[in-house]
């Protein structure tokens, strides 16, 4: 089953208060295992106008959104060019898959210019942050023994394990699990398409959640060798650029 992204999120995108330097889809759409009826989790990043940066009255750094659509959810973020371009340096992987999305609702071509400056913002570093979502993220799974928190927990971990050990940012746990060694991913998002609440363990088909745990730790400390190992230089290389980047965009909507 295919689950596409609705043909109003890009309306959505163009009715922001400031122009977008891109938007797109995350979640559960980008890390393919999308139900019917999911969120739909739009990201991207803003241009604030140079009044509102060196005014006194400053504008928003980061916009939230939290709606409904046609009886969809739809979680929105924004971060202003400056911030977002932070983030990048500062290890973030959220918007590093933002920034790198294949499902994009909207784009321009300074978001070219941001992607051509992505692989001088990767660095050994973002093995902390999947290794600290995954913390976070085995604490729900621990609590709850369902199907949605166990394939977050598990995509978090391949996705940074193979960062780490191509340079390639890929999100989808769909073209991640063979080569983590999960057999049972097609089983598991075939299952939660049909109901995300469903628990590990008790319907018939599906691995228990040790199963899930043990290659949980399996992939956690192969992602903290893969930190030591990797080609990923120690710190961002990109910092220079992107700061001219932001400049050059700034003095130009004087």
């Amino acid at each position: 089953m295919t689950v596409t992204i609705p043909d109003w999120t890009g309306q959505v995108a163009d009715e922001q208060p400031y122009p977008l330097v891109f938007a797109t889809v995350s979640g559960a759409h980008l890390y393919g295992f999308a139900s019917v009826d999911s969120d739909v989790d739009l990201r991207g990043a803003h241009l604030l106008p140079a009044a509102e940066l060196v005014g006194l009255r400053q504008g928003p750094a980061t916009i939230n959104h939290i709606g409904d659509r046609h009886g969809v959810e739809l979680d929105l973020v924004t971060h202003d060019l400056t911030k977002c371009a932070k983030l990048l340096l500062g290890r973030s992987g959220d918007v590093l898959e933002q920034v790198t999305s294949p499902l994009v609702v909207r784009t321009t071509p300074l978001h070219a210019e941001l992607l051509s400056l992505v692989p001088g913002c990767l660095n050994a570093g973002y093995a902390d942050h999947y290794l600290g979502f995954s913390i976070s993220s085995e604490k729900l799974f621990a609590s709850t023994g369902k199907l949605k928190p166990a394939l977050y927990l598990l995509r978090v971990l391949a996705t940074g394990l193979h960062l780490m050990r191509t340079g390639e940012v890929v999100a989808d746990l769909n073209l991640l699990a063979e080569d983590a060694k999960l057999p049972y991913v097609p089983e598991l998002i075939a299952a939660k398409r049909q109901g995300e609440h469903r628990r590990l363990g008790v319907d018939a088909g599906l691995p228990a959640p040790e199963q899930i745990l043990a290659d949980v730790e399996r992939l956690r400390e192969q992602l903290r060798e893969a930190r030591t190992t990797t080609a990923l230089p120690p710190q961002p290389t990109a910092y220079d650029a992107l700061h001219d980047l932001v400049v050059r965009v700034r003095l130009e909507r004087v």
